[in-house]
């Protein structure tokens, strides 16, 4: 069941919505609930990832979520290439995990993190377009007592051959979706050679509702009915809510309810937001801060550092004896690296909408992982998961920050205080910055031994600090290994592996928790890898006197896919080849999240010690490229990510407490200090690769060595602003 909504003039960002049983329509299709059977909610279909309109619109069904990387653009290209529509006609909607669920998740994962998007839906989802495509083929074909064979299909027109005979999507749909699917075993998708508009430089789907205005963040969800809810938790993470004087607010305009969410936060309904964050602002609020309000970055460091010289760790790649290469080198290096705490910091800040009765719950919110919400909202509810679903808004920035549900949980427990009511809980932006889950804090000892002639006879590289997955995911380390902390450092395969042939080797892990919850930060561990291990090979090749380039072509020889997104990068950027005067370069790569990744940064420090970023250079090997300029795009924004974190990006304890608040103490680029970034893309094929992730990964180390070729300065600690590049 669905309804377009109609609504007298609204503001840019207005929205209204239906009331329970009808149709809710924020730009792109999304069910509103209020059917026990979350199928009944689903329109006529021709399977469950085609819906064709008598129209000839298609709506493309996909699992994952936009948050700007261009997912639903991408996946939409797959599908319409199988289907052989009009792209013109293309639109894409979310299902909910209510209806996967229903139908025995037919749609999926419905997370999108770790640059999965395309990598890992493109096969069900192509197959899905070519099984729509058959069968609407075959519908016609039936009308016309034809054989299917010979039938073509041409942007969405079907035509009979032998006789002429035409006739479209749009009217045969019903009578396809009536048929049995074909065989999945029997489905074969087009070769990557044939075709005509995946691999294509095509618009996003959804820019011109986000120039209008007409898109629709959770921010902007708007119910009959609806109250606003704001929050504040425990300050020093595993605190908790001691008191709140609630008699001091209650009584002001507009405040419905003060709340208790769990044991470690407090809430304020109002009929705005902003009266409930003022109100909760003045209400005196006892915390009880626990054990750890005594924790600084002071103390936090003096742990890690102790993890360096422990004598054993959790060991993630090891080949050989490279402690006893070390100590029997006519030479040894040894590094230091530090890597701090980060916050995502996404432009939109966490909010969710929940509406409770004891019957049913639903939530609106911006996810990156919809099946986790469900089941975070079924828990809160008390309710099972077929009494409750999730409504996928589009993110206003994801970042790994909202593969968490924390708010979720929270703006059902709030709702369920205020039963029938849709209540919207909105974090402050103060609130998002020291309740975030952070990037790992880090310290890494690098250490090589090196023959008479200079070569390298082992490598230790010790890390020290947070594990994600002992906090988000305890089942995930077996004997205290946590493997997603040696991302890009694993032996050769298909993901996150070394670039490098060592005759020795040995990459470990000394677990080092704090009381601050770690996440999955974009680009995650690779990033601090990358720089820990291209820095240090750019100081093995000052020590040994090599040019930086021509040191990891001697130790890539069995590495073709890493040598050849070096050499590309290289290339384009003309290493070795004059520089403006004071200019300098810096060379880095990586492997992660399937794709293979390099770059050149070309600096200058001027005698004040102030860094420009003139150029960067990036190479890209993701296998296969569905939307080059989709892939370009994301190069350049993961370059504003990297380069932000860089530069600024650093979370500090004090008191148990994350002391930066706001974007004033969390400084991120400005336009004006961005470099310009020039994407090579390597599309070897053969494999499907991420984008949104890996090349952040070397924007950092690419950076820092060109700093040190430009002053000599070495930097090991980040960010940079702590660090004066002024020459002496």
């Amino acid at each position: 069941m669905s309804a377009v909504l109609s609504s007298p003039k609204v503001s840019r960002r207005g929205f209204l919505g239906s009331t329970a049983g009808a149709g809710l329509v924020v730009a792109l299709h999304i069910p509103f609930a209020g059917s026990a059977n979350a199928q009944d909610a689903m329109p006529p279909e021709v399977n469950a990832w085609v819906v064709v309109k008598p129209d000839e619109t298609v709506i493309i069904r996909i699992g994952r979520v936009e948050m700007g990387q261009g997912t639903l653009t991408g996946l939409a290209q797959l599908v319409a290439e199988e289907l052989d529509c009009n792209w013109a006609k293309v639109k894409t909607e979310y299902p909910t995990p209510g209806q996967s669920l229903a139908r025995k998740r037919i749609w999926g994962d419905f997370g999108t993190v770790g640059s999965r998007g395309v990598r890992q839906s493109h096969d069900y989802m192509r197959k899905g377009g070519a099984a729509a495509k058959m069968m609407l083929v075959q519908a016609a074909a039936d009308g016309w007592k034809a054989s299917p064979a010979d039938c073509t299909v041409t942007n969405g027109v079907i035509t009979h051959t032998p006789s002429g005979r035409k006739t479209t999507y749009g009217k045969v749909a019903v009578a396809a979706g009536k048929l049995t699917p074909p065989d999945v075993a029997t489905i074969k998708v087009k070769d990557v050679k044939d075709w005509k508009l995946a691999g294509k430089r095509l618009a996003r789907l959804d820019t011109a509702d986000k120039v209008t205005g007409k898109q629709v963040y959770g921010m902007d969800v708007v119910l009959p009915g609806m109250l606003n809810a704001a929050i504040k938790e425990c300050p020093v993470f595993g605190g908790k809510l001691k008191s709140f004087d609630a008699s001091a607010i209650e009584k002001r305009a507009g405040i419905k309810k003060v709340v208790r969410v769990g044991d470690t936060a407090v809430a304020v309904v109002a009929d705005t937001w902003w009266r409930a964050k003022s109100a909760l602002d003045a209400m005196p609020i006892v915390w009880d801060n626990g054990s750890s309000e005594k924790v600084s970055s002071e103390s936090i460091a003096a742990i890690l550092k102790a993890g360096l010289d422990a004598p054993e760790g959790a060991v993630g790649n090891s080949n050989g004896d490279a402690r006893a290469a070390i100590a029997s080198s006519a030479r040894k290096i040894e590094a230091v690296y530090s890597y701090p705490f980060q916050n995502h910091a996404p432009m939109e800040p966490m909010n969710a909408t929940a509406k409770w009765t004891p019957e049913r719950c639903e939530v609106w919110a911006p996810t990156q992982n919809a099946e986790a919400a469900l089941a975070a909202c079924s828990e809160a509810a008390e309710l099972r998961q077929t009494q409750c679903d999730v409504y996928r808004m589009h993110l206003g920035g994801g970042f790994g920050r909202r593969s968490f549900t924390d708010y979720v949980t929270q703006a059902v427990r709030i709702a369920k205080q205020m039963p029938g009511t849709p209540v919207k809980l909105i974090w402050t932006r103060e609130e998002d910055m020291t309740q975030g889950r952070y990037h790992p804090v880090t310290q890494c000892k690098m250490t090589a031994g090196l023959d008479d002639q200079g070569n390298i006879t082992g490598l230790h590289m010790r890390i020290s600090g947070q594990s994600i997955l002992a906090s988000a995911i305890p089942q995930a380390v077996v004997n205290g290994k946590d493997p997603a902390v040696f991302q890009g450092l694993n032996a050769p395969g298909p993901e996150a592996s070394i670039g490098y042939t060592f005759p020795n080797l040995l990459v470990d892990h000394a677990m080092r928790n704090t009381h601050v919850p770690p996440g999955f930060w974009r680009g995650v561990n690779l990033n601090q890898n990358a720089i820990y291990l291209e820095s240090f090979m750019d100081e093995i090749a000052l020590a040994t006197k090599q040019d930086p380039l021509a040191l990891r072509r001697k130790m890539m020889a069995n590495h073709p896919k890493h040598l050849a997104v070096l050499n590309a990068a290289a290339e384009r950027a003309g290493w070795g080849k004059p520089l403006p005067a004071g200019h300098f370069q810096g060379i880095a790569q990586t492997m992660g999240f399937g794709s293979y990744v390099a770059a050149v940064a070309e600096v200058s420090v001027n005698p004040e010690g102030k860094l420009k970023i003139h150029r960067i250079v990036a190479a890209t090997d993701c296998g296969y490229a569905v939307n080059p300029q989709q892939i370009e795009a994301q190069v350049e924004g993961s370059f504003v990510y990297g380069l932000s974190a860089a530069l600024y990006g650093e979370c500090t304890v004090k008191d148990g407490k994350i002391e930066q608040t706001n974007f004033n103490t969390y400084q991120v680029m400005k336009m004006d200090e961005m470099p310009k970034v020039e994407t090579v893309i390597v599309a070897s094929g053969g494999f499907w690769g991420g984008v949104g992730e890996p090349t952040i990964a070397v924007a950092a180390p690419a950076v820092l060595n060109a700093i040190f070729a430009a002053t000599g300065k070495r930097v090991r600690d980040l960010p940079l602003k702590n660090t004066s590049l002024k020459k002496a």
